[in-house]
């Protein structure tokens, strides 16, 4: 139920993501995973179905076809394999996970507070868009693009680009 979170969601998977966790790590919009982690939904061998989102993020994060591939024989991903298919970004050791991890969340809070959220929301509407055209000109009618227009913080970055200095954010 994470549909309207503006802020970015970063999933530290260290060991068994199945199931539940699984759909829980894709419910986030970036997943770094230990070298130990193990994806899958292996619903199926129970005669269930992951639906508490997991077949809709997945084909989403990595395309039908490799989704499927998972979804219909509930096979068990690694890490690495995760990071191949395109729904791991980063891939270390158990030991370094959580820095790693917030090394990610560092990097996004030194950018624009209103430029992340304003991406965030463009990126996750615009895949209920029906087409990339229409994805790209409705963009402006999307709240947090809107208020990126009309922030400070689009005034302040290319003003502090413009002077080679670090920006100010204020997040409005």
């Amino acid at each position: 139920s994470r549909y309207d979170l503006t802020k970015p969601l970063i999933a530290a998977v260290n060991g068994v993501a199945m199931g539940g966790g699984f759909e829980i790590a894709l419910a986030c919009d970036i997943i770094i995973a230990s070298d130990k982690a193990v994806f899958a939904l292996p619903e199926p061998r129970v005669g269930l179905a992951a639906l508490a989102g997991g077949l809709h993020r997945l084909p989403r994060a990595i395309g039908v076809k490799r989704a499927m591939s998972m979804i219909l024989t509930a096979r068990r991903v690694s890490a690495a394999e995760g990071k191949e298919l395109g729904f791991v970004a980063e891939v270390t050791s158990a030991e370094d996970l959580m820095r790693v991890a917030n090394e990610w969340a560092k990097g996004i809070c030194e950018l624009g507070p209103m430029s992340i959220r304003a991406s965030k929301e463009a990126v996750y509407r615009g895949l209920d868009e029906p087409s990339l055209e229409a994805a790209i000109k409705g963009q402006n009618r999307y709240p947090a693009v809107a208020a990126l227009f009309t922030s400070e913080d689009f005034v302040e970055g290319p003003l502090a680009f413009s002077q080679k200095r670090a920006p100010a954010w204020k997040g409005r």
